[in-house]
């Protein structure tokens, strides 16, 4: 990634109205991003998708006019999930697909990803050839080769369609009862009536969206309001998206969360069974240990990839892997969808417990969870931090005490200005001690001067 001036590990993204996240930014990027698509052949044409922020009309326009200023011909999604955004980039046939979103962060922050023509992860290559046309003067081409736009009106129905074509056909939903928790964001619109279709008796959270309230105190990485609605209304599960809707967690009956992690144990135990698996199961850094303890005890390979669904996707490709994901709720079922989706991987995951007929508390309590702390070190600037020479010999001792009985995971957020680090261990005070003591020496070289 140093060769990237904006690109990080998941698009371009921070907080609207300081560079790069502005409106001037984002015409430039459009104009960029089509000149590069267009090439020689001088036909492109790029479908545009946003969450539920306010701020992404302001950048769809933007986007808009620079991508018609090169060339490329434009198709307007409006508030559609991440993944929906990859799978109507593959359907229509597009050269390339823009999500304006900043995923599960608060309405402040915005951000662009890109899609290839496969749905995927845009290639490196093509973003950095992106970054140096950005470097360009703003041109325009002739009249008559400005590029056309579109509102794609059924992109919704579209998209639904394809998430019902992934839960089997034979098999429903009636007689569950569901909290569905769409975070105010991009799912709202979808996911609870494609449950209710399918049969669930459906309540939601979380679906009037006003362009300020997404991620706000709901959705999976606030999933309190989720967990006491579940128990409150005697429901069989919650489902809660993220504010783009490419990662799901599920409440189970009792109120409990159920992560990335119970669910990657959950789906890669019923399709090993299934013969559905096929190659190893990719999580990462933050998978708990637990986990990979749990898949070798059962036969199951298990791989680390770095932090990110770029990162996992490319670890399942190289292994001819269709099952991975984060922590987080970040799941790709490869054999089903070309990048992580949340419904999908719900559909996947309610599937597994309408045709085992067991509760999800059950399946959960298949694998013992170590504990693991995360603290998170807000710092101005990343750089450097990891390296410096008094986290350096803080993390060395840490990691001596933890030999032969835990882990250490230090590393930079790739989304936000952010040194996070994890300890994982059976000895819950260990963990805790241990992850204060090197969050506090991070601090300590943060506020260093300059």
């Amino acid at each position: 990634m140093s060769k990237r001036n904006y690109f990080g590990t998941d698009g371009i993204r921070g907080q609207v109205g300081q560079w790069p996240i502005t409106a001037e930014f984002m015409l430039k990027l459009g104009r960029a991003a089509g000149t590069v698509l267009t090439g020689a052949d001088g036909v492109a044409t790029v479908v545009i998708g946003k969450d539920t922020r306010i701020s992404g009309y302001m950048f769809e326009s933007a986007l808009e006019a620079g991508l018609v200023a090169a060339g490329a011909n434009v198709r307007l999604l409006g508030p559609m999930p991440t993944p929906a955004v990859a799978y109507l980039t593959r359907s229509l046939r597009a050269s390339a697909g823009i999500v304006i979103s900043a995923s599960h962060n608060p309405h402040q922050d915005n951000g662009i990803k890109f899609f290839s023509a496969a749905g995927e992860k845009l290639a490196d290559e093509v973003e950095v050839a992106i970054e140096r046309e950005l470097e360009a003067p703003f041109t325009t081409v002739a009249s008559e080769h400005i590029g056309k736009a579109a509102r794609v009106s059924d992109a919704a129905t579209r998209y639904a369609e394809f998430c019902n074509s992934t839960f089997p056909s034979e098999s429903s939903l009636r007689g569950l009862k569901l909290v569905v928790d769409c975070a105010h964001g991009a799912t709202y619109q979808i996911a609870p009536k494609l449950f209710a279709e399918l049969g669930a008796q459906v309540s939601t959270i979380g679906t009037q969206p006003d362009g300020l309230n997404i991620n706000s105190d709901c959705g999976s990485t606030h999933p309190a309001a989720l967990q006491r609605a579940v128990v409150e209304q005697g429901a069989d599960l919650g489902i809660a998206f993220d504010g783009d809707g490419d990662r799901v967690q599920f409440v189970d009956h009792r109120g409990s969360l159920v992560d990335g992690d119970d669910l990657l144990y959950v789906l890669a135990s019923d399709w090993q069974c299934s013969g559905r698996l096929h190659g190893p199961v990719v999580g990462t850094l933050m998978t708990n240990y637990g986990l990979e303890r749990a898949f070798a005890a059962a036969g199951i390979g298990f791989l680390r990839a770095k932090v990110g669904d770029r990162h996992v996707m490319q670890a399942l490709k190289e292994t001819a892997g269709v099952l991975g994901g984060e922590t987080s709720g970040h799941i790709l079922c490869l054999d089903s969808a070309s990048t992580g989706d949340g419904i999908v991987s719900a559909l996947q995951v309610l599937d597994v417990l309408v045709r085992s007929g067991r509760r999800l508390a059950e399946w959960r309590s298949g694998w013992e969870r170590l504990p693991q702390i995360t603290q998170n070190v807000r710092v101005a600037k990343a750089a450097g931090l990891l390296e410096h020479p008094s986290v350096l010999a803080e993390r060395a001792a840490v990691e001596r005490e933890l030999e032969g009985r835990g882990r250490l995971v230090l590393r930079a957020s790739g989304t936000e200005p952010l040194i996070r680090v994890t300890i994982e261990a059976a000895d819950a005070a260990l963990v805790d001690a241990l992850a204060r003591r090197l969050a506090r020496a991070v601090e300590s070289a943060a506020t260093e001067p300059t």
